[in-house]
């Protein structure tokens, strides 16, 4: 075999294993992004729980990347401190190596199974979360499966003399090795496959046990370097973690690398002598060091980093709360104004986000699908900060009327959050499948679509400002465009299935989205007209049951 088919080879299998990672990752963040987020949010109060949920974080995404980005994206809107955030990064860096050493053990056999289940899942698509789970299985499977080609291709290497002269070199040179492994890591964006590839050429015996270390070091750097370059136009907020971060690797590599000689027996003596097992331990020992060396010096990075890059002066992200102002949470009533206007500001992107998605679905275009669903975190963001907000103005001594405001306040909050949840996780799931199968819909079809479209946009106006004045006769009409809108749903219907009894084409092939979005729609008009409910309960117009109460004869007729 020529030396050009061997490199295709492993370039091959380095290709599908990338790939693969992404697979991973992206399947869970299409699952559970929105979770996870939250999750990320709330459990970064301090050091120690936010160097757990490090760990978990790269853990389910597999990448510390990945973990990184998060962080810095709350960061940058100010909803995590820098020193929880540090310590955020230090629990990924240690549960990437998790990642690692599951995929070092002899578990080949899983690939096939997991790809099968995997299609299964993504192919027959019972909801949404299954089918990106499915992605996910299919990810793990392959990442197996490349693993396995890595070190097959890698094998016909071993006795290649001039392989050995290069490699030689290398291991007398452990900087170079180190800012060659950083390089390779950068340019792959993920420390996880570059890691499991020196773990292959070292088990196929190309590369030598003490370089493979150099080069696990190197892969180290080179996963602080990725976060920190993709960060480069973040605010100086958000660019203090990655940069902490990297400083942190590149100690700890400095640290270390002089005494290479003397870590190395340890490692093959607890590895068994196993030669993956020591790469993947290695890069575990590394990182847990790295984190019991560093963790207590997160409040020092942070005041340096703080230093390093201050606050640009006049500064605001779009992401972040603009009228939350803490000094007056001991003032419930003033509290509460700040608390509305910033929902207003809520609604405003969620009116946003509806509004534009029924362009996507007109001009089939891609980029405006992005940046309609990245206005899906914003929502999230100003959803979290209001409730957490409220959650400590509710903690003051309230009075009867600005208690059952906060309460009007969260619930229409999750409501708004939940319609940007729906627009961005099923309009808009809608909307790429119709870009990418190049379906369209009958001219009736749409035109039904873009009436019910507009109907929600009505019930959004009405529902706001029935929240802000609390009009009783606002409610009425947002009650009755609710049974409006169910009469054009229920028409609508109606035709669409005369249509496919015509046997058009264009309604046979759009029936499946047709239908989702006439629910999504009909979804988000429920969560808006909830706003009705309480105004219309607190003037006594509302009866305790909408069920229709019988006689009592009537009722012990049919209990017999």
């Amino acid at each position: 075999m020529s030396g050009f088919d061997l490199l295709l080879k492993i370039a091959g299998g380095v290709a599908l294993l990338l790939w693969a990672t992404r697979m991973v990752r992206t399947g869970v963040m299409r699952a559970y992004g929105s979770q996870l987020r939250r999750f990320l949010g709330s459990a970064t109060r301090n050091t120690v729980s936010s160097f757990g949920m490090g760990i978990g974080m790269a853990g389910i995404l597999q990448s510390s990347t990945a973990t990184a980005l998060l962080t810095v994206a709350f960061a940058g809107k100010g909803l995590i401190a820098i020193a929880p955030a540090l310590a955020v990064m230090l629990g990924a860096d240690v549960g990437s190596t998790l990642v690692v050493q599951v995929l070092s053990l002899d578990i080949s056999w899983l690939s096939p199974l997991l790809i099968l289940i995997g299609l299964i899942s993504f192919t027959t698509r019972p909801t949404m979360t299954i089918r990106h789970l499915g992605r996910v299985f299919i990810g793990l499977g392959l990442m197996l499966l490349s693993l396995k080609l890595v070190v097959a291709a890698s094998e016909p290497m071993r006795d290649s003399e001039t392989l050995q002269n290069i490699l030689i070199p290398l291991s007398e040179e452990p900087i170079i090795a180190v800012i060659l492994a950083a390089l390779i890591t950068w340019i792959t964006h993920s420390s996880v496959a570059m890691v499991l590839l020196i773990m292959s050429l070292t088990i196929a015996g190309v590369v030598p046990i003490a370089l493979g270390f150099t080069l696990v070091l190197g892969a180290n750097v080179g996963a602080g370097i990725v976060p920190f370059a993709l960060t480069m136009g973040e605010t100086p907020a958000g660019r203090r973690i990655p940069l902490g971060n990297l400083l942190f690797r590149v100690g700890g590599v400095l640290l270390i690398l002089p005494f290479m000689s003397l870590v190395s027996p340890y490692i093959a003596e607890i590895s068994s002598g196993d030669l993956g097992r020591q790469i993947a331990n290695f890069h575990t020992a590394f990182n847990v060091a790295l984190a019991l060396v560093f963790l207590p010096f997160v409040g020092v990075m942070t005041r340096l980093m703080e230093r390093a890059l201050p606050d640009r002066p006049g500064e605001e992200s779009d992401l972040k709360p603009k009228y939350l102002d803490e000094a007056v949470i001991k003032t419930p009533t003033v509290a509460v104004a700040c608390a509305t206007r910033e929902l207003l500001r809520l609604a405003d992107v969620v009116e946003n986000m509806l509004r534009k998605s029924i362009d996507v679905f007109s001009t089939n275009d891609p980029v405006l699908l992005s940046e309609v669903s990245k206005l899906d975190d914003q929502v999230d963001e100003l959803h979290e900060a209001i409730k957490l907000y409220l959650t400590q103005v509710s903690k003051n001594q309230l009075n009867e009327e600005n208690s059952a405001r906060c309460v009007e306040l969260i619930a229409f909050t999750t409501n708004l959050e939940h319609i940007g949840d729906i627009i961005d996780k099923n309009l808009l799931e809608i909307a790429s499948q119709k870009i990418k199968k190049r379906i369209e819909f009958s001219e009736q079809g749409w035109s039904e679509l873009v009436e019910l479209h507009q109907m929600a946009l009505d019930q959004m106006q009405l529902a706001m400002t029935a929240f802000v004045s609390g009009d009783v006769d606002i409610a009425r009409q947002l009650i009755a465009g609710k049974e409006h809108f169910r009469t054009m749903e229920q028409a609508g219907g109606d035709k669409h299935l005369e249509r496919l009894r015509e046997g058009r084409i264009e309604s046979i092939e759009s029936s499946a989205l047709h239908i989702d979005m006439i629910r999504d729609l009909k979804r988000i008009n429920s969560h808006l007209t909830s706003v009705a409910y309480p105004i219309l309960d607190a003037s006594g117009e509302l009866h305790e049951s909408r069920l229709r109460v019988r006689p009592h004869a009537e009722r012990a007729e049919v209990s017999n």
